[in-house]
């Protein structure tokens, strides 16, 4: 799954319900995190829901290689855009680049609540930080 066809897809999407439809999808698509992974250290911090995520970097590509999970079915199809939006990028890049503003013109915060899109605000916050530690 890549970013390109996602919002693609989200795009093609007309009204919030066939939107949230896509995101459970792709978060289907999403592999789920070994229970041996989903530890307190890896807590994104600030997100109502528990989000898992660990960022690293494949140092052969030089790009990042994220991986997350939730224990809420929305949030993982959340998560499923953001790895999407980070794939392939460096850390330079990614702590240039912000997934927050991507739902912003894909018009997926407006129908977020707002302890929702503070969540995702957080998530992002937490790859840039990771992504300027492995720069």
């Amino acid at each position: 799954m890549n970013i390109e066809n996602i919002t693609k897809k989200l795009s093609e999407s007309h009204g919030w319900q066939a939107k949230y439809r896509e995101i459970m999808l792709f978060g289907k698509q999403l592999p789920e995190l070994p229970e041996a992974l989903k530890v307190g250290s890896a807590l994104v911090s600030g997100c109502d829901s528990k989000v898992w995520l660990y960022v690293d970097l494949d140092e052969s590509a030089q790009q990042l290689v994220l991986i997350a999970d939730s224990d809420t079915r929305i949030v993982k199809g959340l998560l499923a855009i953001i790895i999407a939006a980070y794939a392939g990028k460096t850390p330079e890049q990614a702590s240039q680049f912000s997934a927050y503003t991507l739902f912003e013109s894909l018009g997926l915060i407006s129908h977020l609540s707002p302890s929702r899109g503070n969540g995702i605000r957080a998530i992002v916050d937490q790859i840039q930080m990771q992504a300027n530690r492995l720069a």
